[in-house]
């Protein structure tokens, strides 16, 4: 194996799992890492999204006693049926609009100056979101995951198919996009905990399937070397993110976004950093 590639792939990896769960957009994120490492391409794409399992799987363990207890009471168990139902919801309008729109989503919106422009609005909005919360200050409609309804999964859903948009953070929409709709902080970030794993999952199965042409036997240690490291480092990010939470809003994130992002724009247009598509 390419030693050069192989630490490619393992620091695409470490980007993917430490932005996954944060609402700065993972994608985003390794569009501007294979953009500064020169990993870009047809087969570096599909690279990024089949990474994604590394995050799921570091979910899965996180959660592994609340998930089996929902799929072992799937048939039995009136929480976990709805539970299940709620999810399915949620996953519903960004697997549609996923499938209408996943080709000119990657031929149009897969470069950094469009990255750099999601960066900004979403911190603007986050901003806003924040600022909303502080000023009129209210107790939260929902306070546990268990407590929602399927309309308020679909709105979380609805939230999550903004994240299409390569730079507007799957996390970031589902997480703030259920605090507008009466969710706690807590149940937001857990909900888009759960979510991301049929989301993620389905979209490293269909990447897959579409790149079945371009991948071979040789391509299985560089993915498996983006996929621990993402395993690895989304453990971490989940574990302190939930910490964070419990007493810090994110507005840290929202600026990091939009300073970050005007660097990206900066560099873009003075040539000091010459990004490629």
């Amino acid at each position: 194996m390419d030693i050069v590639l192989a630490l490619k792939a393992l620091i695409m990896g470490i980007v993917e799992g430490l932005t996954e769960f944060l609402p700065i957009s993972s994608t985003g994120h390794l569009i501007l890492a294979g953009s500064l490492l020169d990993f870009t391409g047809e087969k570096v794409k599909t690279f990024e999204i089949v990474i994604q399992a590394g995050a799921i799987l570091a979910i899965v363990w996180e959660y592994r006693a609340r998930l089996l207890h929902v799929c072992t009471g799937l048939f039995s168990d009136r929480g976990a049926q709805k539970f299940a139902i709620n999810l399915v919801i949620a996953f519903i309008p960004a697997a549609v609009l996923g499938l209408i729109f996943s080709s000119a989503i990657k031929a149009k919106l897969f470069a950094p100056v469009p990255v750099a422009l999601a960066f900004i609005a979403g911190g603007l909005i986050i901003l806003w979101v924040e600022r909303r919360n502080k000023r009129n200050p209210m107790p939260p409609r929902i306070e546990s995951v268990d407590q929602m309804t399927a309309l308020d999964a679909l709105k979380v859903g609805v939230a999550q198919a903004f994240a299409l948009i390569p730079g507007t953070s799957r996390s970031g929409a589902t997480i703030i996009g259920g605090m507008l709709f009466g969710l706690s902080r807590k149940a937001a970030t857990e909900f888009s905990f759960f979510l991301a794993i049929p989301t993620l999952l389905g979209a490293t199965v269909y990447s897959l399937y579409k790149a079945r042409t371009l991948l071979s036997v040789d391509d299985v240690p560089l993915f498996g070397i983006g996929t621990l490291a993402a395993f690895v480092s989304a453990f971490f990010c989940v574990r302190w993110l939930l910490r964070y939470i419990s007493s810090h809003d994110f507005t840290i994130f929202a600026w990091y976004r939009i300073v970050f992002g005007f660097v990206i724009l900066a560099t873009a247009y003075s040539g000091l950093v010459v990004w490629a598509d």
